[in-house]
């Protein structure tokens, strides 16, 4: 059996010595094995993309899950080499749109919370705007073997990230809401599913989905902007593609400021302020499929309904309690 925190151990160790088009070629390669076997995690992510775009055909379906594949991978790959990035590279990788919804807050000594998916490169968007626009403070999931959180705990913050971990840390939204009461800084969340079987149903492309109830609760609690974000890849030329060091970068784009009547009851605008974050999402995923990274269940009626809920009685949480529910996968 692969030990896998080893394995992820060494491509971290090795990864950055190894030249670039032969780490390409290898997340290449491995996908696309990944997706002929087509195990669980392919054809989950067909059936979610089969919701994104219900017009596609089985055949076009397969080649948008191949591609699907292999942003996925390509993902790791680069996450196995980030660090050896210089800072021009690291900016020539990374193009942004929507900044400006955000400089007013940051210029003003706030945080501001950013509703993320799960596409593209986060680790590289959140190398990119650690170095160019404010600090940035993430939750992630403790991974087990502890071994194998280490690992991506100690990634991310070479790259500097500041990581608060989901679990067997204390209170994970406390702790958010006192950075978020801090500032200037950033504090993306991914949410666009529901890690801890709390979080909210939502109308995600015609059907029930569950996402993360944290980033609405956040803004809600502390009253932190929140603006909604989503990641592509795109591919570079000529001289952006020289200063990157390799044919891929990423496109960030932020929305305006997530909004909703001020007069609403709290658990409502949680719930109004995450569909609108989960909508203006939609329209993304929607424009750039291929680089929506979800292998797992989201979709209401893919969940197992008696797994579900035992998992909701366990996870109960108590009185007075704030069901958080961001995440950062890996």
């Amino acid at each position: 059996m692969i030990d896998v925190a080893r394995a992820y151990h060494l491509a971290w160790r090795v990864g950055h010595r190894v030249p670039g088009a032969v780490v390409r070629g290898l997340s290449t390669l491995g996908a696309d094995v990944a997706w002929a076997r087509r195990g669980s995690g392919v054809r989950r992510l067909e059936a979610n993309l089969a919701r994104v775009r219900p017009e596609l055909d089985a055949r076009a379906l397969r080649r948008l899950s191949r591609a699907g594949m292999r942003s996925y991978m390509r993902y790791f790959g680069e996450a196995f080499t980030l660090r050896a990035l210089s800072t021009d590279q690291l900016a020539a990788r990374v193009r942004v749109e929507g900044l400006e919804h955000l400089r007013p807050h940051l210029d003003e000594g706030r945080q501001v919370v950013v509703a993320l998916g799960h596409t593209g490169n986060w680790d590289l968007a959140g190398a990119w705007a650690t170095a160019h626009v404010a600090p940035v403070t993430t939750v992630a999931e403790r991974l087990k073997p502890e071994e194998l959180f280490q690992e991506f705990l100690a990634f991310r913050e070479s790259i500097g990230l500041r990581i608060i971990p989901l679990t067997g840390g204390g209170d994970v939204f406390r702790q958010l809401v006192r950075v978020a009461r801090t500032g200037p800084g950033l504090l993306p969340l991914l949410a666009d599913r529901d890690l801890t079987a709390r979080g909210l149903e939502v109308d995600l492309f015609g059907e029930r989905a569950r996402v993360a109830a944290g980033p609405a609760a956040l803004a809600v609690t502390t009253g932190a902007p929140l603006v909604a974000a989503s990641i592509s890849y795109e591919r570079l030329r000529r001289a952006r593609r020289r200063a990157a060091g390799g044919p891929w970068g990423i496109v960030v784009r932020f929305s305006p400021l997530v909004e909703v009547p001020a007069d609403l009851p709290r658990t409502d605008r949680v719930q109004a302020l995450t569909q609108a974050w989960v909508d203006v999402l939609a329209e993304q995923i929607h424009a750039h499929p291929q680089d929506w990274h979800m292998l797992q269940r989201v979709f209401v009626a893919d969940l197992d309904p008696a797994r579900d809920a035992a998992r909701r009685a366990a996870e109960e949480p108590a009185a007075g309690d704030d069901a958080l529910g961001p995440e950062v996968a890996t």
